[in-house]
């Protein structure tokens, strides 16, 4: 790994996870997602591990792509259909793994920050943290299975809007519409989540593991074809020349 990622065994069976470019809150770049899938297939492999808390270094969780590299980002539709792929394999890394993952969440959640949290089997929200979709309003999509997962957690109604908006809410909202468990102080924020993770760490991995594989997968592959189809109109997006200029603009 490069450093972009570090992790850390807490004791009874719980490793953090933690993004490490705090300089820019965490912000996605290619070297961040490929350390991420690295941490989260180790801890999925390792037999000692029975639960993940994922959490953020400094005063963000994640802001989202790095906007900074964005034309980086944007090469070939190969080389950018390899790129969104490779934020899908994140998902499939927390969503289809065995191990459950906790999210202790602070500052900001943005656009890929968001779609993580909404990845996890279950989040712990500080009370200043904040959550948006920037990605229509600058010509992208969403990623991370959303187009199934979010309905799931907030009906349809909501998740069209939030996607198609991008409207930013707190933590309070996020708990009421139901996708976090729960709201703390700062403070508390990762006593809090790794407590939950060992809980989830003391039971039965059989019965565990069949729950979150039942759960996430109704219907088969409908995880997997949603994911299919926001990689398509990612990668539509970030080959749109309109979406560098939008960009440009936000920045």
């Amino acid at each position: 790994m490069t450093g972009t990622v570090l992790t850390e065994d807490l004791g009874d069976g719980v490793r953090k996870i933690s993004l490490n470019r705090p300089e820019r809150l965490n912000a996605i770049v290619p070297e961040l997602l490929d350390d991420l899938v690295e941490a989260l297939t180790e801890a999925n492999r390792d037999e000692t591990v029975g639960a993940i808390v994922l959490t953020g270094e400094g005063r963000a969780f994640c802001s989202g792509d790095d906007l900074k590299d964005f034309e980086d980002q944007v090469s070939d539709e190969a080389g950018t259909t390899a790129y969104v792929e490779r934020i899908q394999d994140v998902t499939r890394a927390m969503v289809l793994g065995t191990t459950p993952v906790v999210g202790a969440i602070r500052g900001w959640a943005v656009g890929g920050g968001l779609e993580w949290v909404i990845n996890c089997d279950f989040a712990l929200a500080a009370e200043g943290t904040r959550f948006f979709f920037p990605e229509i309003s600058w010509g992208l999509f969403v990623t991370g299975g959303v187009t199934e997962l979010l309905p799931r957690l907030v009906g349809l109604q909501r998740a069209r809007d939030m996607i198609l908006f991008g409207d930013r809410f707190d933590a309070a909202q996020a708990h009421e519409w139901g996708m976090i468990r729960e709201v703390v102080p700062d403070k508390d924020l990762l006593e809090k989540s790794t407590a939950l993770a060992k809980r989830l760490a003391a039971l039965p991995k059989g019965p565990l593991q069949d729950l979150r594989r039942i759960l996430t997968r109704p219907g088969g592959a409908s995880l997997e074809m949603a994911m299919a189809l926001e990689t398509e109109a990612t990668v539509r997006g970030f080959l749109d020349p309109e979406t560098a200029k939008r960009i440009k603009g936000f920045g």
